[in-house]
């Protein structure tokens, strides 16, 4: 089993930016795929971004304002949120899963979640 804890959220202006950094502890095979979701409320949790040793790919409605990384020394997966919208406003989550995959039923490992608040 995986534990992930996030970290970085917070309160930012409309064209701001924010990193969001989540660290992952366990069975290292299990943190092969680690993934962003976020949360609004009263909506569905969608995929935001994930990424491999080899292999990284963000959702529609961030690209070219976010961008995942991770550093497997660390165990350590980032996202950085830059040009921030009112609409980023949700809650983030960190995901692992043991392949590769951007659905959400397919990731076995959540992390409690923090707030991103986007102000306009």
């Amino acid at each position: 089993q995986v534990q992930l804890v996030e970290s970085g959220g917070g309160l930012v202006q409309s064209g701001g930016s924010l990193r969001l950094s989540c660290t992952a502890s366990g069975r290292t095979s299990d943190m092969y795929n680690m993934a962003w979701f976020r949360q609004a409320p009263g909506k569905e949790r969608e995929f935001v971004a994930t990424i491999t040793r080899i292999a990284n790919t963000v959702s529609d409605s961030v690209k070219g304002r976010f961008t995942i990384s991770r550093d497997n020394a660390k165990n350590t997966v980032y996202l950085q949120m830059t040009s921030l919208k009112p609409e980023d406003t949700a809650v983030y989550y960190c995901a692992a899963a043991s392949h590769w995959t951007l659905s959400r039923n397919d990731f076995n490992a959540w992390g409690q979640g923090t707030q991103v608040t986007v102000s306009s």
